[in-house]
């Protein structure tokens, strides 16, 4: 079963941490991407750039409008994902609540999984 677990981001939260609470962050991460590797259960993981550098697109009267900036204005927003293949629901819960995120107060993990996909991510 595939699941799409995602990180939600708060960046009051992140800019609060010490560089070495940051740095616990980064390093946490690096040994959850091994371990998903050694096991097999991952399929890939992206970080996302913070939203002031992204572009909402919209069509109006048959023309492209693009602003920047993030679509909402939110406190939170998706600061990156992990795509796994793996066993069950709880399996896809116990691996999400190994990102060191999921110990930070003010920030978020979710779980969903993957009820259509097409086409081939490279490996």
């Amino acid at each position: 079963m595939k699941f799409l677990i995602s990180m939600h981001i708060n960046p009051a939260v992140l800019d609060a941490l010490t560089d070495e609470e940051k740095a616990a962050i980064g390093e946490g991460h690096g040994r959850f991407i091994e371990a998903l590797k050694e096991s097999g259960e991952l399929i890939t993981t992206q970080a996302l750039v913070d939203p002031s550098q992204a572009a909402v697109v919209s069509v109006r009267n048959g023309q492209p409008v693009v602003t920047d900036g993030p679509f909402l204005e939110a406190k939170e927003y998706l600061g990156g994902f992990y795509l796994i293949d793996c066993e069950n629901k709880e399996r896809a819960i116990e691996l999400a609540a190994q990102i060191p995120d999921a110990a930070i107060e003010g920030l978020g993990i979710e779980v969903r999984q993957v009820m259509f996909a097409d086409g081939q991510l490279e490996a």
